[in-house]
């Protein structure tokens, strides 16, 4: 009998849970027996639900790949343990000295510079562009960085802008040891904040707050002045708009297509082998996404700068900027999906959710009425 209670109960609650969508003219009561004919006349909607439930490929799209254990037995392990006391107690403590050693040249060349120095600005620029390029480079030699670079060299021109796609805030530290690029970055909180007020203004970076309108607009005007200086650094965006898993690409935003200049199409492709290079924002911070880094054997990539290209007569915005995640998704080998990613700093309308509810119960009671 208790069982019997219970289940009363829940299906009281459920009535009451569909009474919350329909009115309570539309609700009858069901038959007490069900045919098969009734559950198949619903299938849509239970394929669209398991659809979403096995074929996710929005959430894959910002989902660590973790590792196979490889140390699963008594010959291995040994092995693995060596590794760990290696990376652990032996490289990591000779990077982090690598990095501070770094942190303490650049900052005693770069503040007499940034702040006293008053002549000659053009040698200023590109004694801080080289300073900035170096710092840079000390980071990637902290995670024994093995990068190889394929095409020609970005050069400082009017009339252009670089979009690469999106896996951490490394790619922007890779990409600047080569060439000192003006990013156009997230806002972010504590020493990386510091470094952007404090080091990357000076090679011309903007920043922006997603949550802002109004920066938008800024952000905007910004880009159309930075393209049209011929002694500016070379314009960089990412226009993914977040980090993804290096193994999909979302939607580029259309803003870095709608300028008028060439777009120079840079490709980002890490290799897993030693560490997933990854940073998934929501879960871990930056701090701990680098000394992941650092306590890997090496972070392994290949970057290829890709031809330039031109928006071609007829060609919306929209077409133009699909065309160039093409080229990357093609030359990077990454899987293409048809996702906005700033879904994933907002959740889902209410009003979205509550209007799928409702279309499921009407269908399921009419189903039921027949």
């Amino acid at each position: 009998m208790a069982g019997l209670g219970a289940s009363i109960s829940e299906a009281d609650l459920d009535h009451l849970n569909i009474e919350e969508y329909l009115t309570a003219d539309s609700i009858q009561e069901a038959p007490k027996k069900l045919q098969l004919s009734d559950l198949l006349n619903i299938s849509p909607t239970l394929t669209e639900a398991a659809g979403a439930i096995i074929d996710d490929s929005f959430t894959r799209c910002f989902k660590s790949n973790s590792q196979e254990p490889w140390n699963w037995n008594i010959y291995l392990f040994p092995l693995w343990c060596l590794g760990v006391m290696i990376r652990y107690g032996f490289l990591f403590p000779l990077r982090v000295a690598i990095l501070a050693v770094g942190w303490i040249v650049f900052f005693a060349a770069f503040l007499p510079v940034r702040y006293f120095w008053t002549e000659n600005m053009k040698w200023k620029r590109k004694i801080e562009r080289k300073l900035v390029e170096m710092m840079c480079g000390v980071f990637v030699a902290s995670w024994t960085g093995v990068v190889k670079y394929h095409g020609p060299r970005p050069s400082m021109r009017p009339q252009q802008v670089f979009v690469a796609n999106h896996t951490s805030m490394i790619d922007f530290i890779i990409l600047e040891q080569m060439t000192a690029f003006a990013v156009i970055m997230q806002k972010h909180p504590g020493w990386v904040g510091f470094i952007q007020k404090t080091i990357l203004e000076s090679v011309g970076c903007i920043w922006f707050n997603r949550t802002e309108a109004k920066d938008r607009e800024v952000v905007t005007r910004k880009l159309r002045e930075h393209t049209q200086g011929a002694d500016n650094n070379p314009l960089l965006i990412f226009p993914e708009g977040t980090c993804v898993n290096n193994q999909y690409t979302v939607m580029f935003k259309k803003g870095a297509f709608e300028l008028g200049c060439a777009v120079c199409p840079v490709a980002i492709k890490y290799n897993k082998i030693f560490v997933d290079a990854f940073w998934n924002s929501k879960k871990q911070s930056f701090t701990m996404h680098l000394v992941r880094l650092m306590t890997s054997w090496a972070v392994v990539c290949d970057v290829w700068y890709l031809e330039p290209q031109y928006l071609r007569p007829g060609e919306t915005p929209i077409e133009f900027a699909e065309r160039v995640r093409d080229m990357i998704a093609t030359r990077a080998g990454l899987k293409k999906v048809p996702w906005d990613g700033y879904l994933k700093y907002f959740r889902p309308s209410p009003k979205l959710t509550e209007r799928k509810q409702q279309i499921f119960a009407e269908s399921v009671l009419q189903r039921l009425e027949k």
